[in-house]
């Protein structure tokens, strides 16, 4: 038989300290019976008597005298456990995260979390760093770029800008200089994008229909590149969401299919595990569709 050692020793202890099975088992939250059945159980498991049963009062016997102070430790102990456990439990899994996302769909994605006792934080920061800080232990998890047939969420990019373009694509040729040797249109990258696999293959159909190398342009920030567009007919590639929350016109571009790729990097699986089982609201924030 299995002896709950943890509750019959708090039984024993609020019984013994109140005087009376009655009240002991009031102080400990449990109904009297099952108070009596736990320090009979202890009882048994001990092979001696806690209590003398033959007052009205729960006096303890020598024996009971001798344990009482051990069963008072292991009650203390078992409570700094409980509270301990509580409190990592409330600990947060710091998560690194694209500039690219919102603070409001951040915010939906942590009260989405804390609904499953999940508590995130986040930390922005740009692709090459998140895997390194969750290398460093600087952070539990991180989103990680990768392409976007290798990724768990795929966002899609294209060309943004402030006039609304007239066809459903965008194509780089269009973006050549004219006769009239006006100033060149340029492609600003900003840099959550300045990965191989969506830099490379831009920068490729760049070449592939004659634009000049500083057509296609890596911007600072973010920031940055929209300044640059929205003070020119410049181009942002960016997401349809990011598009829509900066007031830019989006088409998909001509020449080649851009998407960003993400996945879940973690030093343990069951934090990797929290961020797939938050899986819809972890796209709403980078954007990815449907």
């Amino acid at each position: 038989m299995v002896v709950d050692l943890v509750g019959g020793c708090r039984a024993f202890v609020s019984v013994s300290e109140a005087g009376s099975f009655t009240a002991g088992a009031a102080v400990a939250r449990i109904p009297q019976p099952v108070a009596s059945r736990r320090i009979a159980a202890l009882e048994r498991h001990f092979g001696e008597r806690l209590f003398d049963r033959s007052t009205r009062r729960a006096r303890l016997t020598p024996f009971g005298r001798d344990v009482l102070p051990s069963a008072k430790r292991l009650v203390q102990l078992a409570d700094t456990l409980e509270h301990d456990v509580r409190r990592a439990r409330l600990r947060p899994v710091r998560v690194a995260v694209p500039d690219t996302c919102g603070v409001r769909e951040l915010a939906e994605l942590a009260a989405e979390a804390r609904a499953l006792e999940v508590h995130l934080e986040f930390r922005v920061a740009p692709p090459g760093e998140r895997t390194e800080l969750v290398r460093t232990q600087e952070v539990r998890a991180a989103l990680v770029a990768v392409p976007a047939d290798e990724g768990v969420w795929s966002v899609p990019l294209g060309l943004a800008g402030v006039a609304a373009p007239k066809a459903r694509v965008v194509h780089l040729e269009t973006l050549r200089a004219g006769r009239s040797g006006g100033p060149r249109r340029r492609v600003w990258i900003q840099p959550e994008d300045d990965v191989p696999h969506v830099r490379d293959p831009l920068l490729r159909a760049r070449d592939a229909v004659g634009l000049l190398p500083a057509q296609v342009e890596v911007a600072g920030s973010l920031t940055a590149a929209a300044a640059a567009v929205f003070g020119s007919a410049d181009l942002l590639l960016c997401s349809r969401a990011q598009a829509g929350e900066l007031g830019l016109h989006w088409r998909p571009v001509g020449e080649v299919a851009l998407a960003r790729g993400f996945a879940v990097a973690a030093a343990l699986g069951e934090d990797a595990g929290r961020l797939h089982g938050l899986a819809t609201a972890v796209g709403r924030c980078l954007g990815a569709e449907a």
